[in-house]
Parts: C-alpha cells; structure tokens; sequence
C-alpha cells in the first residue's frame, strides 16, 4: 500500500515526513530502516511522523525515527520542518502554536522572512537527568578516549547530549570521536557528541555525530546543547550565531524562563508516493 510523503530538510539536516492524521499506515524499525535507505529507499537522516493531537492544547503530535531504525526524542531541524509543513498547509494559526512531542511539548512560530522560530524548552544539566555515570567536576566531565582524557560538558535538551570544545573543528576526526563518546557506557542511552570551535563570544562552529545518524551536515537539538553548555560555563553571550556545515542557526537563552529559541531555516523539497 502506497503512502505519500514529503522530503524536507533543515540545513541539510534531511527527512522523511509522513502525516498520518489521514493515512492509514504503520511504521516499525524495519520500516524506518527502508524509508531512510539512500540506495533501496527515499533516503533520510530521520523520519518525521506527524499525528493527531492527544489534546486541544497541541495542534498535532509527533514522533521521530533515526536512519537506523531507532527513536529520537528530540530533533530540532526536524521541529522546524513539521512548523513549515503545517504552515504551508495553511493549519498554522498567527503567532505561536504548539506540537506534542517524545520529549514534551515544543513551541513554534513561522516568520514572515521564511525562518522557523522554536522555543526548544529548558536545557537540562543534572547528571542522572541526561543521563550520565560520571561526576562532573565545574561542570565538566572527564573522559578517557583511546588513552587519553578529554573534557565533556554534557545536558539533555529533551535527548542527552555531549561537548568537547576544541581548538579547529576540521582537524577533529569526528567519526571516530563522535562514534566512541554515542556509543560510550558513561551515556547509558547514548547521546549526541558535538564538537564546537569558539570563535568569539557570538559565534562558534559545531559538528555533531547524531546518536543513530552518524555526522549529520546539521543538528538543530545539537546546537542548542552547545550553545547551553556553552552559556553556562560563560563562554558565549545569550545570542549565538552556529555555524553547521550545512548553514547558520540564531540561538537565544531567555532570562525568565532559562529556555532556549532556535530560529533557522527549513525546506521542502519534494512529495511523492512509497510503496
């Protein structure tokens, strides 16, 4: 049986999204698997699936699959392009609305310049929260890889993530370090292991092995793990400008409630039918 879909990305960050307000269809791992399959299948770094609202306080619901057949509770890039879907179906209402996701509710706002504005919520920092078996010490963790020890800042944004500030962004070999700090025993859950260059205090550079994605040219709950960490070693201002290799994301700390905005990009490319 054939379901329709549509390929978005987000800074190249790439996706599958299927609406299953109206179709009948069921995803598994197996199915996610062929969906995100570049040769075989569409081809994705996760897969959108867009539901109805368990209440009247969500405009819809949704849930995320990574290329390998696990779940996400969180995606950033993702966020943004459910918002531009919604909005280009005309289903978005003026100003702010919310979305019910895996990790809580998020909420979003289509600007008039094309951008998508997403208030990602309260970074988390507390060690069995992320979670993280280690002690951080000043807020940072000290981890042993291939023989020598290296400085983390880990939190959740939804989904656990970790840090390692380093001095050139294209020297690091993040697909052997990204792949060692996910798959660690410190993550019993795994994480997201960024990698971010500072290059003043309103700018940095990120690259992020995505926890069942591998290097992605972006991660949108990523960026925003960086920039809290960041921020709360007070190594960057409120207002960071992110440089991913597949484009730029705003990243705000608001005072009053210690959430994080994200504001970026997203794009639809194309729809079609899977068989």
């Amino acid at each position: 049986m054939a379901v329709k879909f549509h390929k978005m990305h987000g800074l190249g960050n790439d996706f599958v999204l299927l609406d299953l307000r109206h179709q009948d269809f069921s995803i598994d791992k197996n199915t996610a698997k062929k969906l995100a399959n570049r040769h075989t299948g569409i081809g994705c770094d996760q897969v959108l699936i867009l539901r109805n609202p368990l209440n009247d306080r969500f405009l819809a619901t949704f849930e995320v699959w990574n290329a390998d057949g696990s779940r996400a509770e969180q995606c950033g890039n993702g966020v943004r392009c459910l918002g531009l879907y919604l909005h280009m179906r005309s289903e978005t209402p003026t100003g702010s609305f919310s979305l019910g996701g895996p990790a809580g509710p998020v909420e979003i706002e289509c600007l008039e310049d094309g951008n998508v504005r997403v208030d990602m919520g309260q970074p988390v920092f507390e060690a069995n929260r992320i979670p993280v078996l280690m002690t951080a010490v000043d807020g940072w963790y000290s981890l042993e890889i291939d023989q020598k020890k290296y400085r983390l800042g880990a939190a959740s944004m939804g989904n656990p993530h970790a840090l390692m500030v380093v001095d050139d962004i294209e020297t690091i070999d993040v697909a052997h370090m990204g792949a060692i700090i996910s798959r660690h025993p410190a993550f019993p859950q795994g994480c997201n292991a960024g990698f971010a260059q500072i290059i003043d205090r309103g700018n940095i550079r990120l690259r992020v092995f995505e926890r069942g994605a591998d290097e992605t040219s972006a991660c949108g709950s990523g960026a925003c793990a960086a920039m809290s960490i960041l921020h709360q070693a007070d190594l960057v201002d409120e207002t960071v400008n992110v440089t991913q290799a597949g484009g730029n994301l705003i990243l705000s700390w608001t005072k009053e409630e210690n959430s994080v905005i994200m504001t970026g990009p997203a794009t639809h490319v194309f729809e079609g039918n899977w068989t």
